[in-house]
């Protein structure tokens, strides 16, 4: 299932003007940059995070379920283990959410910091909610807490000055190992 290491390419060779720069190409991204899967349409029909916990945890990238809300791997980390917690309910604003969703996110959001914590020392975390597409919302329509992990150096010259991010392990590795850490059956929180 673990894909090969990337592999940094010597620029000479390549259209374009000669330089000592290797490139570490991630086509993988235009996906997101191109909006290849955010809905036209904000409906529950054609949100992603409404039909992923309608399939397999596996396939999915779901690390967790709870009573009312989940958690998901993002598709496109800024981070490995970049985790985001969402209501099964179709809600855009943190004011639309119960008493008892809003607690639950909460819940599932410090559980996810604890089990980041035990499989990959993070050194910090980065939590977040954008609230509206101004705001910086990739899928508006759907409220999502992001649970990102940091470590000393992560932001280094490649996603600063190169706009790449190098992840070391593939998605559905890190599924693995989050799901396993959270625990089979256990209650959530």
């Amino acid at each position: 299932m673990d894909e090969a290491a990337p592999v940094p390419e010597p620029a000479a060779g390549h259209p374009g003007v000669p330089d000592e720069f290797e490139r570490l190409w991630t086509p993988h991204r235009m996906v997101y940059v191109g909006g290849e899967n955010k809905p036209e349409d904000p409906s529950a029909e054609q949100c992603p995070f409404c039909r992923t916990p309608q399939g397999e945890d596996e396939a999915g990238l779901v690390v967790h379920r709870g009573r009312t809300a989940f958690v998901v791997l993002n598709l496109y980390p800024y981070n490995p283990g970049h985790l985001l917690v969402c209501p099964y309910r179709h809600v855009a604003d943190w004011t639309e959410l119960t008493d008892a969703e809003r607690t639950e996110v909460g819940d599932l959001t410090a559980q996810a910091m604890r089990v980041i914590r035990a499989v990959s020392g993070p050194d910090g975390f980065n939590l977040g909610m954008n609230q509206g597409a101004v705001a910086g919302a990739g899928i508006a329509a759907h409220l999502h807490q992001h649970v990102v992990p940091r470590w000393g150096g992560d932001a280094n010259f490649l996603p600063i000055i190169a706009r790449t991010k190098a992840l070391p392990e593939v998605l559905g590795r890190t599924r693995e190992l989050l799901a396993a850490a959270w625990g089979a059956g256990e209650a959530p929180c």
